[in-house]
């Protein structure tokens, strides 16, 4: 009988060296190893408010914490204003237009803007140093709905936290003048958590509200022709117009001349600042907004993540107190996140 010969390809195929076949699987792997990039991702940053403007800076920085690096794992459209509700439209219409993958807003009319902008976008919208109550930002805290999420501004605490402020700094005060951005639609709330306080403590609250600084120039002239100013202290609550330098400028230096205490913000704007404020943590405030950014971009819904309160800080500028002839009490230095000498 003869021998069955085998294939002979099938022969030398059953005898390739093992070092070559590994050796092509590391060369196909290095050459296909450089085509599938990360994504990157696109965020939009509207900074509606420079006398916040370091919430944005503490942003990026966690972000970077979390291990997004510009231009390699994500590219930021950044946008800074200062309460300019044409200019808060166009920025937002633009980061639609350039279809980013979320949004980071504030303040709270800001926000307000972004929720209505993005509807029916598919755009998450992530919001800061923005009040809750009476805006119709979210349904719930728990369960905020829609496509946003965010860090509320704990605005009706903070309003009576400086309302029992100003009682402590001027002791036996009867009227306070209360300035603020006519129309501005969180003020209401804060007016109604301080009104019974002022009342059961027999203070007079005199609503202030004004445009822009010329018509606040020109409420102070109207009290001071009428002789000595009838109010003891002016208090700020949160809205815009009191820390936008003009207004600030012109209600400070008012009061600096008659030695009006004034507070509720904390700002210094050349030689003026305030005595006191009472406020978001800034810092933490950008950084809770990073952590909410990060679940959306690793496929959270926004509208499913429970909405973050703000920490409250307390801060003293004690030089301006002693120019005002306040006397700040040991027990409130000692509680204070921030003491400026």
């Amino acid at each position: 009988m003869g021998l069955i010969k085998g294939n002979p390809r099938r022969a030398r195929c059953r005898h390739v060296p093992m070092y070559r076949i590994i050796l092509l699987l590391l060369l196909v792997a290095f050459f296909t190893s450089g085509c599938s990039k990360p994504k990157l991702h696109k965020v939009g940053i509207l900074c509606g408010l420079e006398y916040v403007a370091i919430i944005a800076d503490a942003f990026l920085e966690k972000m970077s914490e979390l291990g997004y690096v510009e231009g390699e794992n994500i590219f930021y459209f950044q946008r800074r204003l200062d309460f300019d509700m044409e200019e808060y439209r166009r920025v937002l219409r633009e980061f639609v237009n350039n279809k980013v993958d979320v949004i980071l807003v504030f303040p709270t009319e800001a926000s307000m803007e972004a929720k209505q902008i993005t509807e029916g976008t598919g755009i998450p919208v992530v919001f800061t140093f923005s009040n809750i109550e009476g805006t119709g930002l979210v349904k719930s805290i728990r369960e905020p709905g829609g496509n946003i999420t965010g860090v509320r501004y704990p605005g009706p605490d903070i309003a009576a936290k400086r309302l029992e402020l100003v009682m402590e700094l001027v002791p036996g005060v009867k009227s306070i003048l209360i300035p603020y951005q006519r129309d501005y639609p969180i003020v209401v709330h804060q007016m109604e958590m301080i009104a019974p306080v002022a009342k059961k403590s027999g203070i007079t609250l005199i609503e202030a509200p004004a445009a822009n600084a010329e018509e606040i120039e020109a409420i102070l002239a109207a009290y001071e022709k009428d002789g000595a100013p009838p109010f003891d202290a002016i208090m700020f609550v949160a809205e815009p117009l009191t820390v936008t330098p003009e207004p600030f400028v012109a209600l400070t230096r008012f009061a600096l001349k008659h030695k009006i205490p004034i507070g509720g913000a904390l700002m210094t704007v050349g030689e003026y600042s305030s005595i006191f404020g009472v406020n978001a943590d800034l810092v933490t405030t950008g950084e809770q907004a990073a952590l909410l950014v990060d679940k959306i971009l690793n496929g959270t819904p926004a509208g499913s993540i429970p909405v973050i309160s703000s920490d409250i800080t307390l801060e003293f500028n004690y030089k301006a107190a002693q120019e005002f002839g306040v006397e700040i009490s040991p027990e409130l230095l000692r509680m204070a996140q921030v003491v400026i000498r």
